[in-house]
């Protein structure tokens, strides 16, 4: 008896329906496991753009110089990136006059500290610039004025805010030019407010106060050391080269002839968003990974299913093999039925995954982006998983002997 491939999806539905239960416990399995491995792809791949996103909107075709790696006499492990004072404005000023690769140079002190005003406060990020900061970082002002040559050149004590900082000392959208903030027991006079631009990761561009350099050199720090020093390259194409330039000009200034002994780091955007696509990536597959566990559990619940139902059936069996059903029509059986509680799983798992990466984004400010291929992927892994963990129970199933079968109680 040839039996079609309508009738054995008919029979296999029949069978997972008698046991409705079992087969709802079965499919619970795959559908945890599928549903956790898209909620956490969709969650990490989401995390990386956004990220990325940051990252690009820190300024156009920018390099960023940092205190670096250093090593002090007899030391054998390096001390952290930017942790010592390496940089100054000398620096900043050498790299604006002698690199040609270089369009606009941005020196900044930054440091957090808690900012108070009319009896509110806040711990933000405080940084110390020049007026063509603007520039190199993509900086735009919503309401106000940003810092001119004059304010930096006499140490003004002014303060342009970010949104953010803003909203947390004046209230949301309340107006701050003009109103008086303090600073390390400085008072600041709000001359701006910065567009808002957000971003994670790196901390949000929106919850920051910007001064004039030499306001922050003279009475946030009293030193002569910078924290970094942005440079915008005249194109794209001139990244790696300014890159070099840079980097050969201050080896030369701070007097160091091993490259590896630098006391400086020359990082551009492709370097950093290079770094935070490797370390979210990693982290994705990780949780991937382990997600990925459940399903490995899901696949062996579906084979203790089956197994039982060969057990169950094995007089049922022995009189489709007496009345001339073959082998391996036994066996497609009971593969379908795998399959099929796995393709329902991956189904129901591929709306979880949805549903849950939706309420992370919703409620949990988490960006989440779930893409085709992932979905695509989970339904080849359930219907792989039935295949893999249904072909031992339906080889059994068609291997019975007929007469063994018929007497079997």
């Amino acid at each position: 008896m040839n039996m079609r491939i309508q009738d054995l999806l008919i029979e296999a539905g029949e069978a997972l329906l008698v046991n409705k239960v079992r087969s709802a416990l079965t499919i619970l399995g795959i559908v945890i496991g599928i549903g956790s491995v898209i909620g956490l792809v969709a969650l990490g791949q989401g995390a990386q753009g956004t990220i990325t996103s940051s990252i690009n909107s820190l300024g156009p075709n920018l390099i960023m110089v940092q205190p670096g790696f250093t090593r002090g006499p007899g030391q054998q492990v390096r001390s952290g990136r930017g942790n010592f004072q390496t940089l100054t404005i000398d620096d900043a000023n050498a790299i604006s006059t002698d690199v040609p690769l270089a369009k606009a140079v941005a020196p900044e002190l930054d440091g957090r500290y808690q900012v108070t005003a009319k009896g509110t406060n806040t711990n933000t990020q405080v940084i110390g610039t020049v007026p063509i900061f603007t520039e190199v970082r993509s900086v735009d002002v919503s309401d106000g004025s940003f810092i001119n040559s004059t304010q930096e050149e006499s140490a003004a004590k002014v303060a342009v805010l970010g949104p953010t900082t803003r909203d947390d000392l004046f209230g949301t959208g309340a107006e701050a030019v003009g109103q008086t903030i303090r600073i390390k027991q400085q008072e600041f006079r709000v001359i701006g407010v910065l567009q808002a631009k957000g971003g994670t990761g790196f901390g949000s561009q929106d919850d920051r106060i910007i001064i004039p350099l030499n306001t922050a050199l003279r009475f946030l720090s009293s030193g002569t050391y910078i924290s970094s020093i942005n440079v915008e390259a005249v194109d794209q194409n001139s990244m790696k080269d300014l890159q070099s330039q840079i980097t050969d000009l201050l080896l030369q200034r701070h007097k160091i002839s091993d490259p590896t002994q630098a006391d400086f780091s020359v990082m551009s955007q492709a370097d950093i968003a290079a770094t935070a696509s490797s370390i979210t990536g990693t982290l994705t597959l990780l949780l991937a990974a382990i997600a990925a566990i459940s399903l490995l559990v899901g696949g062996i619940g579906i084979m203790n299913m089956m197994l039982t139902a060969v057990t169950e059936r094995t007089r049922e069996i022995g009189l489709r093999r007496a009345i001339g059903a073959k082998a391996r029509e036994i066996s497609g059986q009971f593969l379908i039925e795998s399959v099929m509680l796995t393709f329902i799983g991956g189904l129901l798992g591929v709306l979880l995954g949805w549903l849950l990466s939706w309420l992370a984004s919703k409620f949990g400010g988490v960006a989440a982006n779930l893409s085709w291929s992932a979905v695509a992927l989970a339904f080849g892994v359930s219907a792989g998983i039935g295949i893999v963990f249904g072909f031992y129970p339906a080889r059994r199933a068609a291997g019975l002997n007929p007469i063994e079968a018929l007497r079997y109680e």
